[in-house]
């Protein structure tokens, strides 16, 4: 099993619309890819509840039962759809990918 980790920090302004609007936007979208894509094994999104200057808005913590299922769901066109989106809200993004 693979352990996948997403932070995303957002920016305050983009796509329209403000930073918390996007935090939910962005939130709906990754919450409906697991009846979507079917490596996904487990799938939990996050959203930050302390402000600090080191906090980022948003977690995504998922499984994969392999590298390979991995880098299939990524390739998948309804997580390509979710990944234009994070790349013109999110400011800044960080990922850890671990064996279970």
């Amino acid at each position: 099993m693979l352990k996948h980790i997403v932070m995303f920090k957002l920016m305050e302004r983009a796509e329209g619309s403000d930073r918390p609007t996007n935090i939910k936007v962005l939130q709906e979208k990754l919450e409906a890819l697991p009846a979507q894509i079917k490596e996904i094994k487990f799938f939990e999104v996050g959203i930050n509840s302390i402000e600090t200057g080191v906090a980022y808005d948003m977690v995504l913590v998922s499984e994969f039962e392999s590298k390979e299922a991995l880098l299939s769901y990524q390739k998948h066109p309804e997580h390509v759809l979710v990944a234009n989106f994070v790349g013109k809200v999110c400011q800044s993004r960080a990922v850890v990918d671990y064996v279970l």
